[in-house]
């Protein structure tokens, strides 16, 4: 009989995600059809996770998008600045929230934990 069994407690089994489903929950939550709550409950992962792929497809997507040749640099943004600004404001905040994640430290205090410090 394992420890395991001792304790009464199965061990979960690690769940693989296809690259296709990661991208599927990563857009739904961008184009705001989903919750990060409904697809971290359907598909049985913690909330963190669902935040590392989001990283993972804004880093893939900047990484894809670079140009390819000098020719392509020399042409300007294909973007409108606007846009640009954006995409900046994204990059700069996963970048903050991937940095929280790997310090340990949580994002934000709760709501209660805000209102007896004040």
């Amino acid at each position: 009989m394992s420890a395991q069994e001792k304790d009464g407690k199965a061990k979960k089994e690690r769940t693989v995600h296809s690259a296709r489903t990661k991208t599927a929950a990563v857009l739904a939550l961008w184009t705001g059809r989903r919750r990060p709550t409904e697809i971290c409950r359907e598909l049985e992962i913690p909330a963190n996770l669902l935040g590392c792929w989001q990283e993972r497809a804004l880093e893939g997507m900047l990484r894809a998008l670079e140009p390819r040749t000098r020719q392509q640099q020399e042409r300007g943004p294909m973007l409108e600045p606007r846009l640009e600004k954006l995409l900046e404001r994204k990059a700069v905040g996963m970048e903050n929230r991937l940095a929280r994640l790997r310090s340990g430290r949580p994002g934000r205090p709760p709501a209660a934990a805000t209102v007896a410090s004040a």
